[in-house]
């Protein structure tokens, strides 16, 4: 494999940090933001951590990749449940990419 997870999460957290210290500001207003998503107890942990995964898939960051995987097998994620989260990811990004795709055409014959 060519990334070395545990690594990322480090050097994950050494940038997060820094830029924390250099902007506090939007790094407060982040982690409200995330703690926000948690109010309520609507969604479990796990279930968070699965729809997170997912999304940090579609918008391909490989640091939140590192966060939610982590916390997602530390909320008890199965491997199943992990894949199937996934695969959801990928067929709404190819769902999103036909819908998009209709539109450029759209585009074009307007133009």
């Amino acid at each position: 494999m060519e990334q070395k997870w545990g690594n990322k999460m480090t050097a994950l957290i050494k940038r997060v940090t820094a830029f924390s210290k250099a902007n506090a500001p939007v790094a407060t207003a982040f982690h409200r933001l995330e703690t926000a998503t948690r109010e309520g107890n609507v969604l479990d942990a796990k279930t968070h951590e699965l729809i997170s995964l997912a999304v940090a898939v579609t918008t391909r960051c490989d640091g939140c990749i590192a966060a939610h995987a982590a916390a997602a097998k530390k909320a008890g994620a199965s491997k199943e449940e992990i894949t199937a989260a996934l695969g959801t990811a990928i067929a709404m990004n190819a769902g999103a990419a036909y819908v998009y795709s209709s539109r450029a055409l759209e585009a074009y014959e307007e133009l």
